[in-house]
């Protein structure tokens, strides 16, 4: 009798695997606005990453990544969250995972304003305030803190591709705090 193999952990694909999926199907990804609040839960500050973009510029970034197979959403929050931020973060993700926008990337920019030349990608997004110490991670090269009035300067907004400023800009409103 053969013994059968029963693993069922397929949660990471190779490149070819995973680029050849994304030529033919969205992929789901969960994103995090990272922000600092005060203690009326207002924010503060908005927590941006330094890193290479989808499209190979270095930009400001918030929190992203993919939704592996038989991940939950919420689990897929934290693990993205503790990569990019660091361990000692501390994120406070919601009890309902229900996102404040979802966003869809296609490699066409003009279709939705939202640009990812790899694939087309729905986004699940969330604001995820953090309490404790952030340190960037990965593939991260900084992670600057700026205020809601820093955030939506042309100097900020400026070093932003693939519609992440316009992304902010939604989030912003989301807590009233768009200047």
């Amino acid at each position: 009798m053969s013994e059968i193999d029963t693993d069922t952990d397929a949660t990471w694909l190779q490149s070819d695997d995973l680029e050849s999926i994304r030529a033919q199907m969205p992929i789901v990804y969960v994103e995090a606005v990272p922000v600092r609040v005060d203690s009326l839960g207002h924010v503060t500050e908005i927590g941006l990453l330094l890193r290479q973009a989808a499209d190979g510029t270095i930009s400001r970034l918030i929190v992203s990544g993919r939704v592996l197979f038989g991940e939950r959403v919420r689990d897929a929050l934290l693990r993205h969250c503790e990569k990019d931020l660091g361990p000692m973060a501390l994120p406070r993700i919601p009890v309902a995972t229900a996102p404040f926008t979802v966003v869809e990337y296609f490699p066409d920019a003009t279709k939705t304003g939202y640009h990812d030349p790899r694939q087309h990608a729905v986004s699940l997004v969330f604001i995820v305030p953090v309490d404790g110490e952030c340190q960037p991670t990965q593939e991260a090269l900084d992670l600057a803190w700026f205020t809601p009035e820093e955030v939506v300067t042309p100097s900020v907004i400026g070093q932003m591709t693939g519609g992440q400023d316009r992304l902010l800009r939604l989030a912003l409103a989301h807590v009233g705090q768009l200047p």
